[in-house]
């Protein structure tokens, strides 16, 4: 079996705009079973054999997916209210 490596120069260009890499890995594995499902690609492919991944990180990479936070999901703390 063949392996795919990721475009690393969409990996950077993505990871500008998502630092935070267990984000960043959660919206692309989200992303590429939606393109696996037959969602439309939210940008360009010029190449039929471009890998799914690669696809995500670019739609990532120029800002046509954000990661949305449901803060309500998030666990009560104790701290100091800010």
């Amino acid at each position: 079996m063949e392996e795919m490596a990721l475009n690393l120069t969409y990996l950077e260009a993505a990871r500008r705009r998502v630092p935070n890499v267990s984000v960043l890995v959660n919206m692309v594995s989200k992303r590429v079973r939606q393109l696996i499902l037959g969602e439309r690609p939210l940008v360009k492919v010029n190449d039929p054999g471009e890998s799914k991944d690669d696809i995500a990180l670019r739609e990532i990479a120029e800002g046509k997916l954000v990661a949305e936070i449901d803060l309500t999901q998030l666990p009560a703390t104790s701290g100091p209210a800010l």
